[in-house]
């Protein structure tokens, strides 16, 4: 079947800008002005020009005619190569220009004809890979997202998850507002703001892709009139958004840095709810009684189990040579969080990332969802490859489903911690599918080839994650919201 001489060229991949460069270095090569290309082909010089400029695309009849006017084979239009290296950064240039990364910047379109002089096009293109570069940096896809959290987490063990640095800048800062025991009030919170030079004013239009937002310019910190009730503790929420200043944060240079800077406030705040002295005097006293117990160190500084537990990693290894591991994981059995100090092998993927494994079915933080009262205290020994461990285990409920938070120790450190004579026990050999990954004999006896599952496939897990300095964050409406808020 032939073409029609109204149809498109052929080959859909034919790329414009290419085909209009080939057109004018084919035109120019032969001495024809387009004036006389036109009076050829019997087309308007301004519709040849756009061809030229790889603005509009023509039909098959009018390449075809072209060609002939030109002498040369069709197939010579439409090659994907460029005639020359001059030829090749003009039609590079117009690619980059075309990019809705440029064209968001609002900057002119330069023209790369005859008068632009090489050293500016060679300039123009090198700025524009930079650009490019830079961009693809901060469009962090979800390998990049993993292995930047490998590796933090791969540093979070070597220092024990203890860092010395910010337990100071807490201290200092409790100091500052002399606070002298106990747990940090709200009065306590709103002092170190004004310590810091910041006002806190709760709102209802909060953008929807933030906890908080910063106004540098009239120091104010914005935050929700009512918990998001994702969790998150609203003081936690001020302590973290101090915490950048404190700790003297710039605007993250990668996703790494930006997790980075989120675990070191997190850490911070933390310090500041739950202060070192205290925390480690609470603990040496439950100790002494062979009674560690997350549940009480909760309860002690009015916190979340979570944030307990968070602690509890912080102080356990540097304070008591106590090795731990901390891990969140959905009921569906898939790792939203974890550390780990003592050895314990979590599943892991290539990159060494944890998050969005699956764990096993015979650990603690699978087995309590089948406890009779998951919501009361459990305690588990599991046997494991990597040797015999204790775990107390938290279930909380969320929007997104019940998740498990286990604070795990070796064997030989049970004994200090309320529960730890417990008789429940489970042996997992994991990662040996016939564990519990593989199914038994004879199911896959009955329902091999019998079973067509339809997958429910996480958007998240393919896409790449939003760009920007502060990843998620959509700056249009943090700039909307700052601007009907700011001072007259």
């Amino acid at each position: 079947m032939t073409a029609s001489p109204s149809s498109p060229p052929a080959d859909a991949s034919v790329d414009l800008v290419t085909l209009g460069q080939r057109l004018r270095h084919l035109r120019r090569t032969r001495g024809m002005t387009l004036d006389q290309l036109s009076d050829a082909v019997g087309r308007a010089p301004s519709q040849l020009s756009l061809i030229e400029n790889g603005k509009r695309e023509p039909k098959l009849s009018v390449l075809q005619s072209i060609a002939g006017a030109l002498g040369v084979p069709l197939q010579d239009l439409l090659r994907p190569e460029a005639p020359s290296r001059r030829a090749g950064l003009e039609i590079e240039l117009a690619h980059f220009q075309q990019n809705p990364a440029y064209q968001a910047l609002g900057l002119p379109v330069v023209r790369a004809g005859r008068r632009l002089a090489a050293d500016a096009l060679e300039s123009l293109i090198g700025l524009h890979r930079e650009l490019n570069r830079v961009l693809t940096e901060q469009s962090a896809t979800p390998e990049v997202a993993r292995r930047a959290n490998a590796q933090l987490r791969a540093d979070m063990r070597k220092r024990n998850n203890y860092f010395a640095e910010i337990e100071a800048a807490a201290n200092d800062v409790l100091q500052s507002v002399r606070h002298t025991t106990g747990p940090l009030s709200q009065r306590g919170i709103l002092d170190i703001a004004a310590q810091i030079g910041f006002t806190l004013h709760y709102v209802n239009d909060l953008p929807s892709s933030t906890r908080s937002v910063t106004d540098l310019k009239n120091r104010r910190i914005y935050l929700p009139q009512v918990a998001s009730g994702k969790g998150h503790d609203p003081r936690a929420v001020v302590l973290q958004t101090l915490g950048h200043f404190v700790l003297g944060h710039n605007d993250p240079a990668d996703y790494g840095d930006f997790l980075r800077q989120r675990v070191e406030v997190n850490y911070f705040a933390a310090a500041l709810l739950m202060p070192e002295r205290f925390a480690v005097d609470f603990l040496t006293a439950a100790k002494a009684d062979r009674a560690l117990a997350i549940d009480d160190f909760r309860d002690a500084f009015g916190v979340s189990y979570e944030t307990a537990a968070h602690r509890f990693t912080n102080l356990a290894t540097e304070h008591f040579g106590i090795p731990v591991h901390f891990a969140r994981v959905h009921e569906s059995g898939i790792v939203y969080k974890a550390y780990e100090n003592d050895n314990v092998r979590f599943p892991s993927d290539v990159t060494g990332a944890i998050e969005g494994q699956p764990v096993c079915r015979k650990w603690a933080s699978r087995t309590v969802f089948e406890a009779e009262d998951p919501y009361s205290s459990f305690y588990q020994f599991t046997d494991t490859t990597a040797g015999t461990y204790w775990c107390t285990v938290h279930v909380e409920s969320t929007r997104d489903g019940e998740f498990s938070v286990t604070v795990g120790t070796p064997y030989e450190h049970a004994r200090w911690f309320r529960g730890g004579d417990v008789s429940g026990r489970t042996v997992s050999t994991c990662p040996d599918p016939d564990c519990c990954r593989r199914a038994p004999a004879q199911l896959v006896e009955s329902w091999a080839g019998n079973a067509w599952p339809s997958a429910r496939v996480h958007s998240h897990l393919l896409a790449a994650l939003p760009p920007g300095t502060f990843p998620g964050v959509d700056n249009r409406d943090v700039y909307d919201f700052l601007e009907r808020r700011a001072l007259p």
